[in-house]
């Protein structure tokens, strides 16, 4: 399905966190939608995308000159105090269209202290804590800069289940399981602090955990549509997903409960300390 772009200058790039991210000082969205679509995701139930006129995931604004409003509004809130950011709340920050344009490895850049943005001398303005939130493997092409954003940058990665035939039928957009996996191998390599989110938990083998476990992380947050759309599953219930549970014939998996058949396989692997449930898992 073709996006359509639209390129667009904020008169800001970072807003005050609230809700489910109110550990957080700040979000930052380097675009406006989303690309991959994903058919679970509360945005869908959003202002933004709901009065857009077009499908979620048919469109996508891109936030031009946004390396220059973020050194700027750095300054500013740093001058208030401790800066914490999650990256992103509302859209991908390695959707398609990065690969391309860079934008969030521009944002990265100044985030890390390049010296572009932090001469010597200068006001520092790098924030104290960073969570990247992807499904992508795009991020890999900047270890660069996550490696010397060092101990403040957490990336999560989305990993929903370990089923294909799961995966394409509720984020056909998204990229594969496979992928997802190698990314979280690959950043731990890396020396990263990476986490994987099974966000939210749909079904899945009895593997899964196993699975996790290889790729040699040790943090994984749990969630669900419940606890974990911003509105304690209200967006998420008009969003019509049953159907689709239906279809792969696990509507066992539909239900509140199911969350907690995947945190005790994921105990058998994984240290308490290791695990998270829902907004626990994504603060700072």
């Amino acid at each position: 399905m073709p996006v359509h772009l639209s390129y667009k200058t904020p008169t800001r790039l970072l807003t005050p966190a609230s809700g489910f991210l109110t550990g957080y000082s700040h979000t930052l969205n380097p675009y406006t939608g989303c690309a991959f679509a994903c058919t679970y995701c509360y945005v869908r139930e959003m202002p933004v995308a709901k009065f857009r006129g077009e499908p979620w995931g048919t469109w996508v604004d891109v936030k031009e000159q946004a390396a220059e409003l973020l050194a700027k509004e750095l300054r500013r809130e740093r001058r208030k105090g401790p800066v914490s950011i999650f990256m992103s709340s509302a859209t991908d920050p390695y959707q398609p269209i990065e690969y391309r344009l860079q934008l969030t490895r521009s944002l990265l850049a100044v985030m890390a202290g390049d010296d572009a943005w932090l001469p010597e001398g200068a006001m520092d303005i790098r924030p104290e804590f960073l969570l990247v939130q992807t499904r992508s493997p795009l991020v890999l092409r900047d270890i660069d800069w996550l490696q010397r954003i060092g101990s403040r940058v957490r990336v999560s990665v989305t990993l929903e289940t370990d089923l294909e035939a799961v995966r394409r039928t509720f984020t056909p957009a998204a990229p594969p399981v496979h992928a997802r996996l190698r990314v979280l191998r690959t950043l731990a390599e890396a020396g990263l602090d990476v986490q994987a989110a099974v966000s939210p938990v749909l079904p899945s083998s009895e593997r899964f955990a196993e699975t996790l476990a290889a790729t040699g992380i040790r943090r994984v947050v749990v969630d669900d549509y419940i606890m974990g759309d911003g509105s304690r599953g209200r967006r998420s219930a008009r969003l019509g997903l049953q159907p689709l549970y239906a279809r792969l014939g696990c509507e066992e998996w539909y239900d509140p409960r199911a969350y907690r058949r995947v945190l005790d396989s994921l105990r058998r692997y994984f240290p308490e300390e290791g695990l998270f449930v829902s907004q626990a898992g994504f603060l700072p």
